[in-house]
């Protein structure tokens, strides 16, 4: 590839990075990225790829809120557990399923978050006045890292913004920490992805570790601005990114 190639990739890995640190998403913007620039890539080498670079940003926007958001560990590393082996049997029976049938599906889940938090305009804002209890949190959690695991080893867009919506709605968490909770269990479900794509070669790895580093450097800022801007700010970019989803996969689908 030339410096040119390079320059655009990273740039991709950087901007991604932020948006998933914030509310995800960041897979539609480096999976397109690749599959444009790198001459002869697979879909699902493209897909192993992004997780690479996925897992180094998810881990230190997971670093970064822990030291100023509260996290119930003993509840979500369980749930990153199950989010890892979910995740890898959506990637294992990525080959089974009709994934062009299968997203415009998730366009109208995608249309009805967008909808939800529109009419909405509290939610996330503020903590619940009552706080939901330590079962169902752990069954929320359980539910969501499991369902959405499996997401995002079948086709992966928008499983942050997923699971910011779930904690936010079921268990009455502003948005800040909702994202903080989501990446815990994001980074579980990239791990699961990632053992599964990289054990059957599906892994460009230098490329991954240099998209890794630009990652990360775009967590770091997004995970930060998250924390310093509070719950309004990530509201704020949720919706706009929720809209660019369903624009990005309607185009894919029907362009």
């Amino acid at each position: 590839m030339h410096f040119g190639d390079w320059t655009v990739l990273l740039a991709a890995a950087a901007a991604a990075g932020w948006v998933d640190a914030v509310v995800g998403g960041g897979g539609l913007i480096i999976l397109p990225t690749l599959l444009l620039v790198v001459p002869g890539i697979t879909p699902q080498a493209a897909l192993g790829t992004n997780k690479l670079a996925a897992l180094a940003g998810t881990a230190t926007a997971v670093a970064t809120f822990a030291r100023k958001v509260p996290m119930q560990w003993k509840v979500l590393l369980p749930g990153a557990v199950i989010a890892a082996i979910t995740a890898a049997c959506g990637a294992a029976a990525v080959s089974l399923i009709d994934r062009e049938l299968f997203i415009p599906l998730v366009m109208v889940v995608l249309i009805g978050v967008a909808v939800f938090v529109t009419a909405r305009p509290t939610i996330g804002l503020t903590m619940a006045t009552h706080p939901p209890t330590r079962r169902k949190v752990i069954l929320v959690v359980a539910l969501a890292a499991g369902l959405i695991g499996l997401y995002d080893g079948l086709l992966g867009p928008g499983t942050g913004t997923f699971l910011i919506i779930t904690f936010a709605t079921l268990l009455g968490t502003e948005f800040v920490r909702a994202a903080a909770m989501a990446k815990v269990i994001n980074c579980g479900s990239n791990v699961g992805a990632l053992l599964f794509l990289g054990s059957t070669g599906h892994i460009l790895w230098g490329l991954g570790a240099g998209m890794a580093v630009a990652n990360v450097a775009g967590a770091l800022v997004g995970s930060r601005m998250a924390l310093a801007k509070g719950a309004g700010f990530v509201r704020v970019v949720l919706l706009v990114v929720v809209v660019v989803m369903v624009i990005r996969l309607g185009w894919q689908q029907f362009g």
